[in-house]
């Protein structure tokens, strides 16, 4: 029996040797060189990565770009020089908790905080007093939400939106339907640490894999890309935590669907309708009866809840419609 217990322990031991130090994988070229790309700003104690871009010369028009979870800022990479063409400013950031931003723990991460983070960097750029046209996707559309609803109240420091364009978000939280992993995470207390901590790339790649279309997944070395953004400063120590998100999703459903229903400003919808999780057509139905006055853009079939990755050309060019109509 003793021998047993021996054999058991000794094999233990480097398992909790790699449970504990699993080192992040290295930059891929291109995700080097897109770090190399942006810069760093202070939002308190915090370094936040981003890319500021000058364009279209004659232009004075900026389009500030708010990425999903778990991915990062890289999630706009394939249409990046389609909008340096038409805008004189492109920006894009990391929030905290993601990507090349600092990813703190133990912390409070909230949709709160990051719209806090996107005033302090048009401050930072200048930017603040200009109106900006903002592109958001998936929880990039609820940190928008907050902006718009800032906006509409007049909040001191607030950002002048020009226009409104959201993809694939969770705007309704009765129409939103996060995958299982996310549901055992947000609500998973103990367990959590354990999960995040066991967490891998093959892990990673099936749950994105669900999240694209059959005919437009992601090559493996998207995907390495992508795991890589999340695993560096051990963001993937932090998922659960930044999954609160969706609680306050549904805590704030009246204040931010409610500045959707009540702004002026355009707003477009860009929809990629195989998303399984703003399923269609539950997510169109609901989104054009409570939103009949914004214009709403539906890609092929085929395409799910990454539009911008799965039909960069069909996203731009949706986009850009939008953008001219007015």
């Amino acid at each position: 029996m003793r021998e047993w217990w021996i054999q058991v322990g000794l094999l233990t031991i480097p398992l909790i040797a790699v449970y504990l130090h699993i080192p992040p994988p290295k930059l891929s070229s291109a995700l080097h060189s897109w770090r190399a790309s942006g810069s760093y700003y202070a939002y308190k104690n915090q370094n936040i990565f981003y890319r500021d871009s000058l364009g279209a010369v004659g232009s004075s028009d900026v389009v500030v770009l708010l990425h999903g979870f778990p991915t990062s800022s890289y999630d706009w990479y394939k249409i990046w020089e389609g909008l340096t063409q038409r805008f004189h400013r492109v920006v894009a950031l990391d929030f905290v908790g993601f990507g090349f931003s600092d990813k703190p723990r133990p912390h409070q991460y909230s949709i709160f905080e990051q719209a806090n983070i996107v005033e302090g960097l048009l401050d930072h750029l200048g930017l603040l007093n200009q109106r900006v046209n903002l592109l958001s996707h998936d929880y990039g559309d609820t940190v928008a939400q907050e902006l718009l609803y800032r906006y509409e109240h007049n909040t001191t420091g607030c950002v002048l939106i020009n226009s409104l364009c959201l993809s694939n978000g969770g705007i309704f939280p009765e129409t939103h339907h996060p995958q299982l992993i996310q549901k055992v995470l947000k609500d998973g207390g103990l367990l959590s640490p354990i999960i995040t901590r066991l967490s891998n790339y093959f892990f990673f790649a099936r749950a994105l894999a669900a999240v694209f279309g059959p005919y437009t997944q992601p090559s493996e070395a998207e995907c390495w890309d992508m795991w890589t953004a999340v695993r560096t400063k051990d963001g993937n120590l932090v998922i659960d935590s930044l999954l609160e998100y969706i609680n306050q999703r549904k805590k704030h459903r009246d204040r931010w669907v409610g500045a959707l229903k009540s702004t002026s400003v355009p707003l477009h919808l860009i929809y990629g309708p195989l998303d399984p999780v703003n399923p269609h057509p539950e997510f169109l139905q609901l989104y054009r009866q409570v939103l009949p006055m914004s214009t709403v853009s539906v890609l092929d079939d085929h395409i799910s809840h990454y539009p911008q990755l799965e039909d960069p050309q069909g996203f731009l060019n949706a986009y850009l419609n939008f953008i001219n109509s007015f």
